[in-house]
């Protein structure tokens, strides 16, 4: 037997991901919103449409799973019945004030491993846990040694000397995860324009607004690339990374762009299904950004992190091409309306290429120096 679950999260300002479990409504234990197949709707619109009627959520469903796991659903005859349940991460967007099984379901936001030690299921257990790592926090040493070098470097000038003297690293690593942070707030700006409705131009401007901000961390990018002696990587590795990152938030601003131009409101399911997996690229590569501080010791997390990465652009091709195909039986006789739909097409297409030249970028870190 097949089902489908969701699996609704939100990023806290710290960065950490939480997920909303509920409560079954027989055993009051916790899982995840969850149900069966829906005749005409895809999987992962399945899964959101369990989101909204179990807990009131809704949010942005990435069409690719993130995971399966499978338990014993026992029927009314006492007898069991093995599940495998597809899980779709759905990015949260609001709960509504009212639902249909609001009266039989308790809602609560957990932490990762909080919401993995009250699952029973463990598979379900696993891919929760594993679902955004964040990364370790930095030993008491390194936390101390700045501070000790600054008292060190006042109580003898000749230290302070020296130590304008040494080779300096730059701010690579925090401007990494602050771009992967307008690549965040933009994939989801995108999702939600993508939605149609009287909020739209609000979120182009946001679109537009984090492609500057953007613009102007790879800026500082380069100009401490020319500056900085030491880097913790190759020069071109630095470029490389950001540049493609950069490109992926350009395309967002020039899909922006170019529903603007030609003053689209309403949008096929194959295009948010694109966003969809734009927000959760965008996701993954966030998480990906602070664990290139240590590589050695996240290389494999970084493995699994890119392999998620290119899996999601695989998938976006197969959605690019149906999508595309539908668009030229629909448009019949109406040659701009095809053009258009091409034209966003293309540009949300490469997007998703773009998170592709992410994960190879970061992959090519990972082979040198880890």
């Amino acid at each position: 037997m097949r089902q489908i679950a969701a699996l609704p999260y939100r990023i806290t300002a710290d960065g950490r991901a939480e997920v909303m479990l509920i409560t079954s409504r027989e055993t009051r234990r916790w899982v995840v919103p969850k149900g069966n197949l829906i005749k005409g709707l895809a999987w992962h619109e399945a899964a959101a449409h369990e989101a909204f009627e179990e807990a009131g959520i809704s949010g942005i469903p990435c069409p690719t799973a993130i995971g399966e796991y499978r338990y014993a659903k026992r029927r009314k005859n006492g007898t069991t019945r093995d599940v495998s349940v597809a899980v779709f991460p759905l990015a949260f967007v609001e709960q509504a004030e009212e639902w249909p099984e609001q009266d039989e379901r308790e809602t609560r936001w957990f932490s990762l491993s909080d919401a993995a030690a009250a699952i029973g299921e463990p598979d379900l257990a696993r891919l929760i846990a594993g679902f955004r790592a964040p990364p370790p926090p930095a030993g008491l040493a390194a936390r101390m040694i700045p501070a000790v070098q600054a008292k060190a470097r006042e109580r003898v000038p000749m230290l302070k000397w020296f130590h304008a003297l040494l080779p300096k690293q730059g701010r690579f690593f925090e401007q990494f995860e602050a771009h992967a942070a307008t690549l965040v707030a933009g994939a989801e700006a995108l999702a939600l324009a993508l939605r149609g409705g009287p909020e739209m131009a609000g979120h182009i401007s946001e679109i537009v607004r984090r492609e500057h901000d953007a613009d102007d961390i790879t800026r500082e990018v380069l100009n401490d690339v020319r500056r900085i002696f030491v880097t913790p990587f190759d020069r071109s590795a630095i470029t490389g990374l950001i540049g493609v990152m950069d490109d992926a938030i350009d395309e967002m601003n020039a899909t922006a762009a170019s529903i603007a131009l030609y003053e689209v409101g309403e949008f096929p399911q194959a295009m948010r299904d694109m966003t969809g997996i734009i927000v959760e690229a965008a996701r993954v590569t966030a998480e990906a950004m602070p664990l290139l501080r240590a590589l050695g010791r996240n290389a494999a997390r970084l493995h699994e992190l890119t392999a998620r990465l290119i899996q999601l652009e695989g998938h976006a091709d197969e959605i690019y091409d149906a999508g595309l195909k539908a668009a030229f039986r629909a448009a019949g006789t109406d040659a701009m309306a095809y053009l258009v739909a091409r034209e966003l097409y293309g540009h949300l297409e490469k997007v998703v290429d773009r998170f592709e030249d992410v994960a190879n970028e970061i992959q090519g870190l990972v082979i040198d120096h880890a």
